[in-house]
C-alpha cells in the first residue's frame, strides 16, 4: 500500500485518509483499490466507527484522468477500471459500522460518490460538490449509482446536466450530506458525533446500519417484520 491511502486506529475509531494533496486528491484506480482495501480492513476490525477524510485543501476531485483506461475492449474496461470504483462504494455499504465522511474543499465525481455512499457526511461550509464527467461527454453513471439512494431524481439530474458545483448548503438541501459546519469547527463536529457513536453498543450500531441498508428497498409489511426481528436480536444480546 502506498502513502496515498493512510489508515490509523484510535480507540474505537478507524480512520482512512486520502493523502494526495499535491494532485488535489485525484485517485488512480490502484489507489481506489487501496482505499477499498483500507475500508474492508477497518470493517473487519472491532472498531465502532469508520471515518473517511482527506489531507490538503480538497476532499477528492475524482479519478485521476491521466490514469488511462488501458483496456482493449468493454469487458476488460469494466473489469480493470469500472468495477474497482463500484467496489469502493460497496465496501462502504457493506461495513457493519457506520462510515462517516468528513468533507472539505472540492468533492467531485468519485469524491461526491464516496460522500453519498457514507452513512453520515459532515461537510465544512466551504465544501463543494460536482459531477463533472459530462464536460467530457461521459455519463457519470457510476457516481450516480452511489447518489441515487440519497438524493432525488431531479436533484441528481441537475447535478449531471447543469454541471454546476453545489455548495455545502445546497448539498445539505438535497440530502447529499448530513450536516454543515464552519470549516474551523469540522473536527469538533466529528469528535462530538464520535463521542456519541462510540459509546453505543456494537449490536445496536450494526442493527441500525443493516436497517438503513435495506429499509428504503422494502415494502411496508416486510419492513415492519424486519424491524421487529432487528430489535428482537438486539434486545436478546448481552451487549446493549
Amino acid at each position: 500500500m502506498t502513502n496515498v491511502i493512510r489508515s490509523s486506529r484510535e480507540g474505537a475509531v478507524a480512520t482512512v485518509v486520502i493523502d494526495r494533496p499535491e494532485e488535489k486528491n485525484l485517485l488512480t484506480i490502484a489507489q481506489v483499490r487501496e482505499l477499498t482495501a483500507a475500508i474492508n480492513t477497518a470493517a473487519a476490525s472491532d472498531a465502532k466507527a469508520i471515518v473517511i477524510r482527506a489531507n490538503g485543501p480538497d476532499f477528492c476531485r475524482g479519478r485521476d484522468p491521466r490514469d488511462g483506461a488501458g483496456a482493449p475492449n468493454a469487458l476488460a474496461l469494466r473489469t480493470t477500471t469500472l468495477e474497482p470504483i463500484l467496489a469502493a462504494y460497496a465496501a462502504i455499504e457493506a461495513a457493519p459500522q457506520p462510515v462517516i465522511a468528513v468533507v472539505h474543499g472540492a468533492a467531485h465525481g468519485f469524491g461526491s460518490a464516496v460522500t453519498s455512499a457514507c452513512d453520515i457526511a459532515i461537510a465544512a461550509d466551504t465544501a463543494r460538490f460536482k459531477l463533472p464527467e459530462m464536460e467530457h461527454n461521459l455519463p457519470p453513471t457510476l457516481a450516480m449509482s452511489a447518489l441515487v439512494p440519497k438524493v432525488s431524481r431531479k436533484a441528481l439530474g441537475w447535478m449531471v446536466f447543469a454541471l454546476e458545483e453545489l455548495s455545502a448548503a445546497q448539498a445539505l438541501q438535497i440530502g447529499l450530506v448530513s450536516t454543515v459546519v464552519p470549516e474551523a469547527e469540522l473536527d469538533a463536529a466529528l469528535q462530538k458525533l464520535l463521542a456519541t457513536v462510540t459509546t453505543r453498543a456494537a449490536p445496536s450500531l450494526v442493527a441500525v446500519k443493516d436497517f438503513l441498508r435495506v429499509a428504503y428497498h422494502m415494502e411496508p409489511r416486510g419492513l415492519a417484520d424486519y424491524s421487529a426481528s432487528a430489535l428482537a436480536t438486539v434486545l436478546s444480546s448481552r451487549e446493549r
